[in-house]
């Protein structure tokens, strides 16, 4: 997920580290905040492989700083995340909206749409944060409030996704 991000947002403009990070907080909220622990060898990493140049630019009023730029390797490397990205890119509702702040990206309507089919599918397999007898509990089956409370939730978060994926599928099919 960091590494489809920092792609991401570096595909959209240059950034120095500290505009970058901040992006990704704004895109993560605070479900998942990122360190610099976590981002600075991230970005290490994607310079190491060729995917991000470093230039050093004077700061304003401040000491030079690094701005961090997308190199033609890391366009490619971000398409193809784009178009192939992990199962759990699809299957976990944060990722997916990392996955679906950048797939705009992707040039290829079809291919747009394929990746949303794969969320679309995920969603349509019944599934619970609870089961009894192996079978997903309803909310109308759960044991109290705050149990009926997540399930509801869940549900009307999902049927809007659901919605809203048709919608999206039916638009990239017009377009392809």
């Amino acid at each position: 997920m960091l590494e489809l991000a920092i792609l991401g947002f570096l595909r959209e403009e240059p950034l120095h580290g500290y505009e970058l990070k901040a992006r990704i907080q704004d895109l993560n909220g605070h479900i998942r905040p990122v360190s610099d622990g976590a981002l600075y060898p991230a970005i290490s990493r994607l310079t190491a492989a060729g995917y991000i140049d470093q230039r050093i630019e004077p700061g304003s009023s401040a000491a030079p700083r690094r701005v961090l730029s997308l190199t033609d390797a890391g366009r490619t490397r971000l398409l193809a995340r784009l178009r192939e990205p992990k199962d759990v890119e699809i299957t976990d509702g944060q990722r997916f909206f990392t996955l679906l702040a950048f797939l705009r990206h992707l040039p290829d309507p079809a291919e747009q749409a394929a990746v949303l089919r794969r969320r679309q599918a995920f969603l349509s397999t019944p599934a619970s944060f609870f089961y009894r007898d192996g079978k997903p509990v309803r909310a109308e089956e759960a044991p109290d409030l705050f149990r009926q409370g997540m399930l509801r939730i869940a549900r009307a978060t999902g049927t809007e996704e659901k919605a809203w994926l048709a919608e999206a599928i039916a638009t990239l099919e017009v377009k392809s």
